[in-house]
């Protein structure tokens, strides 16, 4: 096997593209140094359990920033993994994360939690609870997964019926989508149909296991992952997701797996924005509003997304929307790495959320199509008390297609 990190030549152009070095300006916490202590692991030079190793390789967010700006074409995150997967073979994972992974592992387990936290969101609690400190930030996070808009209305199946041009897709619903932001999968579906898609579900899909590979569990993800390709069986329709971190592992399921039908399924998986970019998308109503975009590290680093968002954006008139500076870094989320690594994670949102407050003029919402930076950006918002909203790309021209009469 070709070895990932090969091209590297220690240029150093990752190191300003890199949010942990940037945080703590130690070499280690940049790719160029990480590189140097996955070759001393896969050399035999430095032990798996040595403390440093693990600290640094730990605290990678793996948002894989540093592979566009890489003149070499290094694939940093191809080594992160495999050296990810080699501490998980020698030492496992410490208890806050075996926790965290092993609810995702059972339906059973996490869709009962989710659907409380929807109850409690519902309450209203978390929206006077939400703050500064580890609980005040946990609160944020809850609260930032409420509807954006108006019109919330569960996504329900076959919503309209389908024309004999209508172009069959398939939701793929995951886990914390299919909870906390089902508002975002009624969005799709109705913002899909209304630009000609046929919106369909398949059963005994199970969640990605995107959390599990980037912990280095790859047995348990390649077990979640046969049971998606087997749900999705049996049909070629392309599979549309709407989670970027979803996304680029569910595209990736051919490496993943390593087999001819994972690489199959992946080649089928499209980002809800794709398919709405491909379409045009028909524009909707007037909305008057500033946004700025920040775009999800797994959707233009990972899959390399970066236009079709925009397209979504330009279908709505009178929207004001710009690139939010520094949108090319992560918010600190990284699937479970905000609950493993929170002072990190903080330190990492921090310059986010001051680029918020100094744009000029201020937006009224951020947009990012992911759950876990809807989240995180919407509890440092509310945690600065700065007032700003946070949406899914399709919620805003859902808005924007219920103001327009389109679905009436």
């Amino acid at each position: 096997m070709t070895d990932p990190l090969a091209p590297c030549v220690h240029c150093g152009f990752c190191l300003p593209a890199c949010p942990t070095y940037l945080a703590t300006g130690d070499e280690a916490d940049s790719p160029r140094g990480r590189i140097v202590l996955m070759r001393a692991l896969e050399r035999g030079e430095v032990a798996p359990d040595d403390p440093a190793l693990v600290q640094h390789l730990d605290a990678c967010l793996g948002c894989r920033g540093c592979e566009p700006v890489c003149p070499s074409g290094v694939s940093y995150g191809r080594g992160l993994e495999h050296a990810r997967e080699r501490l998980f073979a020698d030492h496992g994972l410490g208890g806050m994360a075996r926790l965290v992974l092993g609810v995702f592992r059972h339906e059973r387990v996490w869709r009962p939690l989710f659907t409380l936290a929807r109850v409690l969101r519902g309450s209203g609690i978390p929206r006077w609870l939400a703050g500064t400190g580890r609980a005040g930030f946990s609160m944020g996070m809850l609260e930032a997964t409420r509807p954006a808009t108006r019109d919330s209305r569960p996504a329900t199946r076959n919503s309209r019926p389908a024309t004999r041009d209508s172009r069959p897709v398939i939701l793929f619903r995951g886990c914390v989508m299919d909870t906390l932001f089902g508002h975002v999968h009624a969005a799709t579906r109705r913002t899909l149909e209304a630009n000609g898609y046929d919106v369909r579900d398949a059963d005994g899909q199970v969640c990605c296991g995107a959390l599990h590979e980037h912990a280095g569990d790859r047995a348990a993800a390649r077990r979640l992952a046969w049971r998606n390709v087997a749900a999705f069986a049996g049909t070629d329709h392309v599979i549309v997701v709407n989670s970027a971190g979803c996304g680029a592992l569910l595209k990736d399921y051919g490496h993943l797996l390593g087999d001819e039908q994972g690489a199959r399924f992946g080649d089928r998986v499209r980002d809800v924005t794709e398919l709405l970019a491909a379409a045009g998308p028909r524009n909707g109503g007037a909305i008057e509003q500033e946004v700025v975009y920040d775009a999800p590290c797994h959707l233009q680093h990972a899959q390399r997304v970066q236009d079709a968002p925009l397209a979504v954006f330009r279908a709505i008139p009178g929207l004001r929307h710009r690139l939010l500076p520094g949108s090319d870094k992560c918010c600190g989320s990284a699937g479970i790495y905000s609950l493993l690594h929170p002072a990190m994670a903080r330190a990492v949102l921090d310059d986010k959320i001051e680029g918020i407050r100094a744009a000029v003029p201020r937006p009224a919402v951020v947009v990012t199509g992911n759950p876990g930076c809807l989240m995180q950006i919407g509890a440092g918002l509310a945690a600065a008390g700065l007032g700003v909203r946070v949406a899914h790309p399709v919620e805003l021209l859902d808005e924007s297609y219920r103001r327009a009469g389109i679905y009436d």
